[in-house]
């Protein structure tokens, strides 16, 4: 009888849980996929490292990889990169349709030049892209990218900012790869989408 009242008691918890839950689960996924909804990009036009124009349409392929970073980076943006390297490789013949575009949050002194010398550190080929602060800034912000300097007291300035690599098929947003993802599930993410 204990049992029978025990297994009655867990079951109506358990549905009054889900009755109240339910809502704020649906909540959950419809902001989710208006957040993603928001990463859209805009229309642009800057210059790549080659002094070649870069827009919008550049995006546009099987697959591209779009990484916000800055060459001062201490830390994230050489590893993410490392790791995007490697993780290119791993695609061996397949990386031909991945196109990967590094997009300078630090336009000030990421001249084409300190950005085509950067990325020559890196085995694949990654533009390079920089320009007008305003235009940079209306770019990364159209991805959902923040970023923020942090002025040293010797004058100098750090960049904190947010470091997803954004991955699109056909322009279109379909899914990032956070910089704590490792190479293997890097590897797996783009296999998704090839």
């Amino acid at each position: 009888m204990k049992l029978k009242t025990s297994i009655s008691i867990i079951g109506g918890c358990l549905v009054i849980f889900l009755f109240i839950m339910l809502p704020i689960f649906l909540s959950m996924q419809d902001k989710k996929d208006e957040s993603i909804a928001s990463f859209k990009g805009s229309d642009f036009s800057l210059k790549d490292m080659n002094n070649n124009t870069i827009t919008q349409e550049s995006f546009n392929g099987p697959l591209t990889a779009i990484f916000f970073g800055f060459t001062n980076c201490p830390d994230v943006c050489p590893m993410t990169l490392n790791k995007m390297d490697i993780v290119l490789d791993k695609l061996k013949n397949k990386k031909r349709n991945i196109k990967f575009f590094f997009i300078s949050v630090d336009p000030e002194r990421d001249t084409p030049k300190v950005v085509k010398n950067y990325l020559s550190n890196f085995d694949n080929n990654f533009v390079g892209i920089t320009g007008e602060p305003e235009k940079i800034f209306l770019l990364y912000q159209s991805w959902g990218v923040m970023s923020k300097k942090i002025f040293l007291e010797n004058g100098e300035y750090n960049i904190d900012h947010s470091s997803p690599v954004i991955i699109l098929k056909d322009g279109k947003y379909v899914t990032m790869i956070s910089h704590r993802d490792d190479i293997k599930n890097s590897v797996k993410i783009l296999k998704k989408y090839l």
